[in-house]
């Protein structure tokens, strides 16, 4: 494809994928380009380090959840004024929703849009069989390009030689850098993967770090042709595009008057304490509309004024339960917005703000009570995978019969079941993958929808209508 572009992936997961995208996607920025950045699966965190890294939206591609025709359309509007592209890999190169296909893997997003791929590998205590696992990772599947080969944690100079020279002695891809263990800054985690980056953890200062660390160890122009890159766009494009494109405001300020009709006003709960949501969500509702009103459940007394909406996306609720219970009057101003009859939507950690209450350690901290049960958090992981939700009735995203894919992660449990409430019911039929058994889910009362499922609304059309719909009427 015309447009430079790189796919950075990994053996597996933990090998350095995020920190070298960070870092060569900073490398680019401070050089005056304009990057266009993407993560690969359901990652909610990884995009918030490449997001501040480029100054633009990262959006996430998954041909398991979205599809393949709805990530082209997404890619093709994303880079529309972009010089490159870095695209992050999710856990190793051929991993995703099935392990007899490539299906939601890193290989189908490379193979989908033509994309070179630079495979990152540990290269701890491993010399000459380097290159065995390189081999079987370039040669498992026709249709992938490999740039070349990134050995991160080495142990020397020496090191890094035998390995460029067992690459080469067996005819394959070469070594494009080595990176010595222990001089890449760490990225901080926690239970859910990387904590949520913002400009005190991602400050100027480490971003340069990173990316003086890896122009030291890898050349950036063997990777991309850096003096043949052409911008397509007219120098006023380019500045109309700039203010668009700014990564960490664009999602606050898009508005569509929504032709004639009144635009909708839609409440999204986006602080520290909610923060997960895919950003191409609000690009659709924008397009079909909608006002997009951000406020904090954290630290604002009351609601924006005139929802049509509330969406209270997940996040970390669990860390902030004591003030979250404290802020009695937006509990408050939550509890008469459900009452109101207005579509009420919250998924995973806003399914825990509406609960009773949540359980963490021997503390246990009030919520707003809207949903007929308590949660806890557990010491390991509840669940983690791709969902197929087919909908038993209608709902504020479809009608009976409607099936949706998304995937769950979370920590935390319902301690009761809501529907032991009468007024309650279960609408969602839950399949993952490879498991025979169907569950049910997705707790709705009129125009409330809980979940703990994170279900792909973007990439369907008629989805986003219904939900407009209902939202009017």
């Amino acid at each position: 494809m015309s447009l430079q572009s790189i796919v950075i992936a990994g053996t597996n997961s933990g090998v350095g994928k995020t920190t070298l995208a960070i870092a060569l996607t900073h490398a680019l920025v401070r050089r005056g380009k304009r990057v266009q950045t993407f993560k690969v699966g359901p990652d909610f965190l990884d995009p918030t380090y490449l997001s501040i890294a480029s100054g633009r939206i990262c959006y996430s591609l998954d041909g398991w959840m979205a599809g393949g025709g709805y990530c082209r359309r997404l890619f093709a509007r994303a880079c529309r004024d972009a010089d490159f592209v870095v695209v992050e890999g999710v856990m190793g190169l051929f991993d995703g929703a099935d392990p007899q296909s490539n299906e939601g893997s890193t290989a189908q997003i490379a193979r989908l849009f033509d994309i070179p791929v630079l495979l990152v590998v540990d290269v701890r205590k491993m010399a000459r069989s380097f290159a065995a696992v390189v081999k079987g990772y370039t040669t498992f599947e026709t249709g992938l390009r490999f740039a070349g080969i990134i050995a991160n944690r080495c142990g020397s100079a020496r090191h890094a030689e035998w390995l460029s020279l067992s690459l080469a002695a067996a005819g394959l891809p070469p070594l494009l850098g080595a990176i010595n263990d222990g001089i890449l800054p760490n990225i901080p985690s926690r239970h859910l993967g990387l904590v949520t980056a913002d400009q005190r953890l991602l400050s100027e200062q480490f971003l340069n770090s990173l990316a003086d660390v890896f122009e030291r160890h890898i050349n950036i122009e063997n990777i991309f042709s850096l003096d043949a890159t052409k911008n397509t766009a007219s120098s006023s494009e380019k500045a109309g595009n700039e203010k668009a494109s700014d990564g960490l405001e664009r999602t606050q300020t898009r508005r569509r008057s929504g032709g004639r009709k009144k635009p909708l006003r839609i409440g999204i709960a986006r602080d520290d304490a909610f923060h997960f949501y895919y950003a191409d969500l609000f690009d659709e509702l924008a397009e079909a509309g909608c006002d997009l009103l951000f406020f904090s459940p954290l630290t604002d007394a009351s609601l924006p004024n005139g929802l049509c909406a509330l969406y209270i996306g997940g996040g970390y609720p669990e860390l902030y339960a004591d003030r979250l219970a404290a802020n009695k009057r937006m509990l408050e101003e939550i509890r008469r917005y459900a009452d109101s009859g207005r579509p009420l939507y919250a998924e995973c950690g806003g399914l825990m703000y509406l609960s009773r209450g949540i359980e963490v350690g021997d503390q246990y901290h009030p919520f707003a009570g809207v949903l007929p049960a308590r949660t806890r958090m557990r010491a390991g992981k509840k669940a983690l995978g791709y969902v197929e939700v087919t909908l038993r009735n209608d709902s504020l995203w479809g009608g009976s019969g409607d099936t949706f894919r998304g995937h769950e992660f979370h920590y935390s449990e319902l301690i009761d079941n809501p529907t032991a409430d009468p007024r309650w019911e279960a609408i969602y039929q839950v399949r993952r993958p490879r498991q025979e058994a169907l569950e049910t889910e997705g707790f709705q009362r009129g125009a409330i929808l809980a979940s703990y499922l994170h279900l792909h609304f973007a990439s369907r059309p008629a989805a986003i209508n219904h939900f407009i719909e209902r939202c009017r009427s």
